[in-house]
C-alpha cells in the first residue's frame, strides 16, 4: 500500500506543473485533460482544457494534481510536503526556486535536528517542508 498527495489547483494546475518542473526538476509524466473523458463529463463550462488528471514525479514521491473545481482560488490547508535533500546547498536551492511568489514561513537555517530546516508556501498555497537529513 502507498499514500500518495493529490494536489487541487482549482484551474491554475498546468501553471503548477510548469512552476515545479523549473523550481525543483519535476517530471511530468501523463497529463489528461477534461476534453479527453470518453464519458463526457468535462467539469465546469469552459474547463475542456483544464487538467482532470496529472502525475508529477518529484525525486522518488509521485504528486498527482488536478484542475479540480476551475474556480482559480487554490486552497492548501492543514498539510505540508515535506523535501528531504542530501545537502545544504540543494536546500538552498530549492528553498529560494520555491520562495519566488511565494512566502517564507520559516526562514531556512540551522535547527537542532537538521543542518538545513525551512517552512516556505509557494505561490499556489503549498506548504513545502525543506529538510537536509
Amino acid at each position: 500500500m502507498q499514500i500518495e498527495p493529490y494536489l487541487f489547483f482549482d484551474g491554475r494546475c498546468e501553471e503548477a506543473l510548469a512552476f515545479y518542473r523549473k523550481a525543483l526538476g519535476a517530471e511530468v509524466g501523463e497529463v489528461m485533460r477534461f476534453r479527453d473523458n470518453p464519458d463526457g463529463m468535462h467539469g465546469p463550462p469552459g474547463s475542456e482544457d483544464k487538467v482532470m488528471h496529472a502525475v508529477m514525479r518529484v525525486g522518488g514521491a509521485s504528486i498527482m494534481a488536478s484542475d479540480g473545481h476551475c474556480a482559480g482560488q487554490p486552497s492548501f490547508q492543514g498539510f505540508g510536503l515535506a523535501l528531504s535533500v542530501p545537502d545544504e546547498a540543494t536546500a538552498d536551492r530549492f528553498f529560494a526556486a520555491l520562495e519566488d511568489g511565494g512566502q517564507i514561513r520559516m526562514p531556512l537555517g540551522k535547527t537542532f535536528f537538521s543542518p538545513r530546516f525551512g517552512m516556505v508556501q509557494d505561490r499556489f498555497g503549498v506548504l513545502w517542508m525543506i529538510i537536509v537529513q
